[in-house]
């Protein structure tokens, strides 16, 4: 119904930058990555390390950004699903009076767009300028994208391009370089890093505990009202945040308790975006309105219906691979909704069905895949499940599983001892240091928990009695108390 709009935003775009629309399909994978690098610089999550949600948030994106880009290159693609992004931008010289959203006192402002672009140029053009970043740049990445015909344009190597140091002094952005030396001066080590935040955390953990008490009785009451199997939030909001989310929840159940009870038995998740996951719990966008999460909840059977279809097809996948369970891991995968992965597995099914590859009944049962869309070629993970690109060829998919059988069962086998090993030193941690809670990020991985686990026995640490410890991947003190520390903390003098 909106198709008339797309000639009305190519005219807008055309207005814009004329000398370059006409020739945006001679930009190149690799182009478009070294166009995008201010845009890159200016909202990296190693640049948020005092900022765990919005540190989060730039992650998320740019995985979905990635699989747009990615989807983008592909050949014979014919259009793409408008795709909703949310990033923190980092403060500018350039950009400090664009008229944009306000800069907060951290020194980041908040931009939301829709990518509903065709093509490389006019995506990369439309994200730096929904960011208020330099274009001017891009000119000059490729002069034949804009002097010569499409049919005689010139692919760039695929190789990163190191810009000279008059660039960031002319655009005014920050080297890359001098801000991984100031990183690195800075870094500090677990023992004077705990010295010189301890008290602060002591203090916003005091400061939490009755809140913390009112998100419990709050969460366990809705759950029983409403008969949920979990309520739990996909960001690292605060413990204020959180309260006030369940408040309006609450609300919405006395006004709508009938409605809401359709979601007997689900998980409800307060994240960016309304709709039900790929795993099927119920997602609640943090911005929308009651009126939006009342038409979710009324529309919850047909989801019901939509998430058994799912089964069904995960079934017949795994039917035609010889038992190989299809699972979605959300640690490991872009966030996607039930919509969308269900278009994921029927694409890959027609695919299966079309080539009929021979795979022995059952002779894949207790393995494991996961299906990606921003992948060329299947890998095998170290956890032990296969990675299967959506568009995969059938004949080299054969090859890789049967090849990597073995290796898969040997993988999962270590993972389960890993666990084993993760949840004994997460207990002795928890113990020795008499901490209230010991817990980390979703990125974490068992192998880097146990390192970290097993460096941490070997310290004396007071000033965690009491405290609640996240393992990350970087410092932080959370206004709630909460005590971040990376993985690969360093013990001894700091870096200098």
């Amino acid at each position: 119904m909106f198709c008339h709009l797309r000639p009305m935003r190519r005219l807008c775009l055309e207005k814009i930058f004329p000398h370059w629309f006409p020739y945006s399909r001679a930009l190149s994978g690799a182009e478009a990555v070294n166009a995008l690098r201010p845009f890159y610089f200016a909202v990296h999550p190693d640049f948020f390390g005092q900022h765990p949600v919005e540190r989060e948030i730039n992650e998320n994106s740019l995985k979905r950004l990635s699989v747009y880009l990615e989807n983008l290159q592909k050949p014979g693609f014919k259009s793409l699903k408008p795709t909703q992004l949310t990033f923190y931008v980092r403060e500018t010289d350039q950009s400090s009076s664009d008229g944009q959203e306000p800069f907060s006192t951290s020194g980041f402002r908040a931009v939301k767009f829709t990518l509903h672009t065709r093509d490389l140029l006019s995506t990369v053009l439309y994200i730096l300028n929904s960011c208020s970043l330099s274009v001017e740049h891009i000119q000059s990445l490729n002069t034949n994208v804009h002097t010569q015909p499409l049919k005689e344009a010139k692919r760039m190597p695929d190789r990163p391009i190191k810009w000279d140091k008059s660039y960031y002094s002319f655009t005014g952005f920050k080297d890359p370089d001098e801000d991984l030396e100031q990183v690195s001066r800075m870094e500090t080590t677990l023992t004077s890093w705990l010295d010189n935040n301890g008290k602060s955390a002591v203090k916003n953990l005091k400061n939490s505990l009755p809140l913390r008490k009112e998100l419990d009785r709050l969460k366990d009451e809705l759950s029983h009202q409403l008969q949920l199997s979990d309520i739990r939030w996909q960001r690292s909001w605060g413990v204020a945040h959180r309260c006030s989310q369940l408040h309006s929840l609450s609300r919405l159940a006395q006004q709508n308790l009938e409605t809401l009870k359709k979601a007997k038995g689900c998980t409800i998740i307060f994240t960016d975006r309304s709709g039900m996951s790929a795993v099927g719990h119920v997602m609640l966008g943090t911005m929308d309105v009651h009126h939006h999460w009342t038409k979710l909840f009324e529309r919850l059977p047909s989801y019901f219906d939509l998430q058994r279809r799912l089964m069904i097809l995960e079934d017949q996948i795994s039917y035609l691979l010889g038992g190989i369970q299809v699972v979605y891991i959300e640690e490991l995968q872009p966030v996607l909704t039930l919509e969308e992965y269900y278009s994921l597995l029927d694409v890959f099914y027609n695919r299966l069905l079309k080539s009929r590859i021979p795979f022995h009944p059952r002779s894949l049962r207790g393995l494991q895949m996961i299906l990606n869309s921003d992948r060329y070629a299947p890998s095998l993970h170290e956890l032990g499940h296969f990675n299967i690109p959506t568009l995969c060829d059938p004949a080299n998919l054969q090859w890789f599983i049967l090849t990597k059988a073995q290796q898969a069962r040997e993988n999962m086998k270590r993972k389960e001892e890993l666990k084993v090993i993760e949840n004994e030193l997460i207990q002795a941690s928890t113990k020795k240091f008499s901490l209230e809670k010991l817990y980390k990020e979703p990125s974490i991985s068992s192998i880097q928990m146990v390192d970290c686990c097993k460096r941490l026995l070997e310290q004396s640490l007071p000033y965690l009695h009491g405290m609640h410890l996240c393992i990350s991947h970087f410092y932080s003190v959370m206004q709630d108390g909460d005590l971040c520390i990376p993985w690969n903390w360093k013990n001894g003098e700091a870096i200098k």
